[in-house]
């Protein structure tokens, strides 16, 4: 098990940048593929991107492609996501999350540790 906990939310306005990370713990890190997902208000919670194991293979949703770059320092444990050119429909909580194995994953029920979530918020 993973234990997984986001920083960097926060409030910002439309065109601004962020970067969320993810600070992770667990005997299986380093054997984890680690995502990013977000739920908006009334929706579902959605892929935003992976990354895998050693950093080198990542995948985005097509709402954050170009925009969005999410990284990996296996020496610190942690996960990023910078955020650019933000749009008041990425605001929703993100969550990290991580899965054993090698294959990237778009689908949250393939992930088995979850964060307790980071609010981002961006205005118009």
């Amino acid at each position: 098990q993973v234990q997984l906990v986001e920083s960097g939310g926060g409030s910002v306005q439309t065109g601004d940048s962020l970067r969320l990370s993810c600070a992770a713990s667990g005997p299986t890190v380093g054997n984890s593929v680690m995502g990013w997902f977000r739920q908006a208000p009334g929706k579902a919670r959605t892929f935003v991107a992976a990354v895998s194991r050693g950093g080198q293979t990542t995948d985005y949703g097509d709402d954050v492609k170009g925009r969005f770059t999410i990284s990996r320092d296996n020496a610190k444990n942690t996960v990023n996501l910078q955020m650019n050119a933000l749009k008041p429909e990425d605001t929703a909580v993100y969550y990290c999350a991580a899965r054993p194995g090698v294959l990237l994953s778009t689908t949250q029920g393939a992930y088995t540790s979850w964060g307790q979530g980071t609010q981002v918020t961006v205005s118009s």
